[in-house]
């Protein structure tokens, strides 16, 4: 497995180093720091790199990079894994932006880290919840010290992401089904490219060791369930990953996400959906140039969502020739200005209804080059925030919480679909 964990500054300095196995040495350093750092290799290169019988895997934060030696033949999936999640626990200890000078002066927490993070060279424990009861900065301890018996279950136990004892006056859960939609379509109009990624985020407030059923409108399960009644179809959800708390069997087998959930924040699931996909809005564009001087574009928008419905933070960038010395704009509400550093004309609705239609009519004076070339015409690109709306149409269905005690759980759900890269091509 993992040999060596190593640290390095943008100049290709040692910061810190862990020797898990005797099989490589400090001395490969330099070869990674001359072949890779020096090279300028890193941005431009594949994140894996064989030198002298040793694979380097590495991955960079900040002006850091943090690079995995190794002789075996390891999975690189897994060896990267460690990584991302090592810098997470790192994040969570130093914050989010940590830096070289505070690595540098939390050189005995690192180290600690590092030694219960890894075994010999394989992956350990990297919850950060459980490593915060026994590892902390020193100058602050957990509320409930927790006893040496629950600690060791913590540790070694198959449930390390939730700690017992956790008691609440009312118990909550939060949802929020949050979607990207991902677009391009031609100048014809026709769709090149639509799909929609998605994540389910969970915010838990519950007392003791709950289970958890959740359930979506997933075409399978709805299929299996309805064994021959007519009711809504289900959406064909591709590509899920879950959390380490979802038991993967009970979901190959039934399709049931069945869990014990971590204690607060976390990302459930992600998913992605290609068929079906609710376009939030429609965009018709016309562009009409007269001769190297005049072009003319109008574009209509409409809103495809309930008119109970309305988005936010709505951006439409229309692209313009680089060479345009005036613009005349009209448009039916929200605000739209020429932003030569863009060369693009950027309108701004801060709130659209659903079902509404509204047009952008923008007159350009465009100045005579010598050597006139032709307009590339990129594509038009929208931004937006619809609350309470799924492009795919995923709902959740329910969420079930069983505790011994047979509490009432209090549940909110709430959806937000953004825009990925939504593109219209003039």
């Amino acid at each position: 497995m993992i040999s060596m964990i190593m640290v390095l500054n943008q100049k290709g300095e040692i910061m810190i180093s862990r020797q898990y196995r005797d099989d490589v040495s400090r001395v490969a350093a330099d070869s990674f720091r001359i072949q890779v750092i020096a090279a300028k290799e890193a941005s431009s290169q594949p994140p894996i790199k064989r030198i002298e019988n040793c694979s380097f895997l590495y991955t960079r934060h900040l002006n850091m990079y943090f690079v995995a030696l190794t002789k075996s033949n390891v999975n690189p999936a897994l060896v990267f894994e460690y990584l991302f999640q090592k810098i997470r626990v790192l994040k969570a200890y130093l914050g989010e932006e940590f830096d070289e000078s505070s690595m540098r002066n939390n050189m005995t927490l690192i180290y600690e880290l590092m030694d219960e993070t890894m075994d010999f060279g394989y992956p350990q424990n990297c919850a950060v919840d459980v490593l915060r009861l026994y590892i902390n900065l020193g100058n602050v301890k957990p509320q409930d010290e927790p006893e040496p018996e629950q600690l060791t279950k913590q540790i070694t136990g198959a449930i390390d992401w939730r700690r017992e004892g956790i008691r609440y006056k009312k118990n909550e859960v939060y949802i929020d089904v949050l979607e990207s939609v991902n677009l391009l379509i031609s100048s014809t109009g026709s769709i090149l490219r639509s799909e929609v990624t998605g994540r389910v985020q969970m915010n838990t407030k519950l007392t003791g060791m709950p289970e958890c059923k959740f359930g979506l409108n997933d075409k399978l399960v709805i299929e299996k369930e309805s064994a021959g009644n007519r009711k809504k179809p289900g959406v064909e959800i591709d590509d899920c990953t879950f959390h380490r708390c979802v038991r993967l069997g009970k979901f190959d087998a039934d399709r049931t996400i069945t869990f014990i959930p971590p204690d607060g924040e976390f990302e459930l699931m992600r998913y992605r959906v290609n068929d079906n996909v609710n376009l939030p809005f429609r965009l018709i564009p016309a562009v009409q140039e007269e001769g190297q001087t005049k072009c003319t574009i109008n574009l209509k928008v409409i809103a495809n969502f309930s008119e109970k419905l309305f988005a936010t933070h709505v951006v439409i960038k229309v692209p313009v020739p680089k060479n345009t010395s005036k613009s005349k704009i009209k448009n039916s509400f929200g605000r739209a200005k020429y932003e030569p550093e863009q060369n693009a004309i950027v309108w701004r609705i801060k709130r659209f209804p659903g079902k509404a239609e509204c047009m952008l009519t923008v007159d350009l004076e465009l100045v005579r080059t010598v050597r006139p070339k032709a307009w590339v015409r990129p594509p038009i690109n929208v931004e937006f925030q619809v609350p309470m709306f799924t492009a795919s149409g995923v709902h959740v269905r329910f969420l079930r919480v069983y505790d011994k005690s047979g509490y009432h759980t209090n549940r909110w759900v709430r959806y937000i679909t953004k825009a990925g890269g939504y593109q219209v091509r003039i």
